[in-house]
């Protein structure tokens, strides 16, 4: 602190002629961070924000204005008979060892609030404002497991945050799995109330679903819960790839999930898998074309995830009989590449390509764990942008001096429209904030019903529906 230093290059610098001079270990980042909250809390240091930014580890993780911490539920059957899907006894069906949340839940048992009190701290020492946070429930088909187990899962999420930095029991507070439904349910909003006011905020509930199993009654335990977003394992919006890979539903389910998933103020996110048996390069690419022209799709958010070879899959077997050949590593990044430049910019890609070890990886262009970076350093060599919102998040770019303008787009989307506010500089480079307005239009279609007609939630009616609104850049603590 006394040497004022300013950058990244100084600090790594510093380290470097202090552990010679003293013939010492180069000090971690994480352990001279936890050092400096020491001098502060004992008032023998001032504050420093530029110190405090020098050694957060990972900045990334809380630039989008929020930090993101996965919880994996425990291994329940699944009603999936995917042949692309793996199953490890002891692991979530979809889910592999190896993998860094898989890792960190067997090592807790699947205890939820054991895994959410880990990740807070880890966050937290490496420097990382932990006041914001959007939790995804990761682990099979969520809307299969057990009510009570739900109810209790995410109870047990809201007690780890509302109890962090208190001395209290983590028992929980369900303490008998055999407790009517209806205490478990007043003791989750008891805590979800509670956690409106707490330093650990949960602003967003993200879980995983098929398409098939979303209808009124999910929807209205799904808002029960707390969740805000539903990612529906899509695959492909074409019924006769579903059927040779037993997806075991049509296409006609995903447009109807959509449709009451965003009438009813939920986020959307669509999980995608290119390189499907009796799929190829040309269809897929017609795929994430038909994904944004049609009304019927046209996801808030989008996952990536190219088929994989695995040996815990029966898709293993067609690959080493000849039956089915992946894409190779040219091919992938190219189709990946045309997606990237022509994703709307109202659509955020989460995630290009699952956490999956290499290794487990048998052939193929999925082997490659890093394709986002790949494809980044080649969109500088080829000079162009993809639209989407994460690659256009401001980040640590913020210039207080920089005009920001306000954008609109309108778009219809599943029989209602759609207004995509946006806050950006003038060649809409930089993202600042954004807002998702929803106006909702209940008319007859050869899949809707009368049902169908008239909100899930009579408090909707006739009404306008922000469904999602968030400010990027390094999280801002409460």
């Amino acid at each position: 602190m006394k040497s004022r230093i300013q950058t990244s290059v100084d600090l790594a610098s510093f380290k470097r002629e202090i552990s010679k001079k003293y013939k010492i270990p180069c000090p971690s980042n994480i352990q001279l961070l936890k050092d400096y909250h020491e001098l502060v809390k004992n008032k023998r240091v001032k504050k420093s924000p530029i110190l405090e930014k020098l050694l957060r580890t990972r900045p990334i993780r809380s630039l989008s204005g929020i930090v993101n911490i996965s919880v994996l539920t425990k291994p329940y059957p699944c009603p999936g008979k995917c042949i692309y899907c793996p199953t490890e006894k002891g692991i979530p069906k979809s889910y592999l060892s190896g993998e860094p949340a898989v890792e960190r839940a067997k090592s807790l048992n699947y205890d939820p609030y054991l895994q959410v009190k880990k990740r807070l701290e880890m966050l937290e020492n490496e420097g990382h404002p932990t006041d914001k946070i959007e939790m995804r429930i990761i682990g099979g088909t969520w809307s299969y497991y057990p009510r009570d187990y739900q109810i209790w899962f995410i109870t047990r999420c809201f007690e780890a945050c509302n109890d962090f930095d208190s001395a209290e029991n983590p028992k929980s507070k369900i303490q008998n799995p055999k407790q009517i439904q209806n205490s478990k349910s007043q003791i989750l909003k008891k805590e979800q109330r509670k956690n409106e006011k707490a330093k650990h905020r949960i602003v967003g509930i993200s879980i995983e679903t098929r398409p098939d199993f979303i209808n009124e009654k999910e929807i209205k335990k799904l808002r029960d819960l707390g969740v805000t977003m539903v990612e529906l394992g899509v695959q492909s919006i074409y019924d006769d790839v579903l059927k040779i890979n037993l997806r075991g539903h049509r296409v006609k389910e995903t447009i109807l999930a959509t449709k009451l998933l965003k009438d009813a103020g939920f986020k959307v996110l669509y999980q995608v898998m290119p390189d499907l048996p009796g799929s190829c390069l040309k269809r897929d690419e017609e795929m994430f074309e038909e994904l944004f022209r049609n009304p019927d799709f046209r996801p808030d958010y989008l996952k990536i995830y190219p088929c994989a070879v695995l040996k815990e899959a029966p898709l293993y077997g067609w690959w080493k009989r000849g039956k089915y050949q992946p894409y190779s590593k040219e091919k992938l990044l190219g189709l990946i590449k045309e997606i990237k430049k022509k994703i709307p910019s109202y659509v955020r890609i989460q995630r290009i390509a699952r956490d999956i070890p290499s290794p487990s990886v048998a052939a193929g262009g999925a082997k490659i764990s890093n394709l986002r970076q790949i494809i980044q350093e080649d969109m500088k060599k080829e000079k162009w942008k993809c639209k989407c919102i994460r690659c256009r998040e401001l980040k640590e770019n913020y210039n207080p001096k920089e005009k920001i303008y306000l954008f609109r787009e309108d778009y219809d989307a599943s029989w209602g429209k759609e207004i995509f506010l946006s806050l950006e500089n003038k060649n809409r480079s930089k993202l600042f904030s954004f807002l998702r307005l929803r106006i909702p239009q209940q008319r007859h279609n050869q899949l809707t019903t009368v049902s169908e007609l008239c909100p899930i939630f009579p408090v909707l009616k006739n009404a306008a529906i922000i469904r999602e609104i968030q400010t990027f850049g390094a999280v801002v603590p409460i």
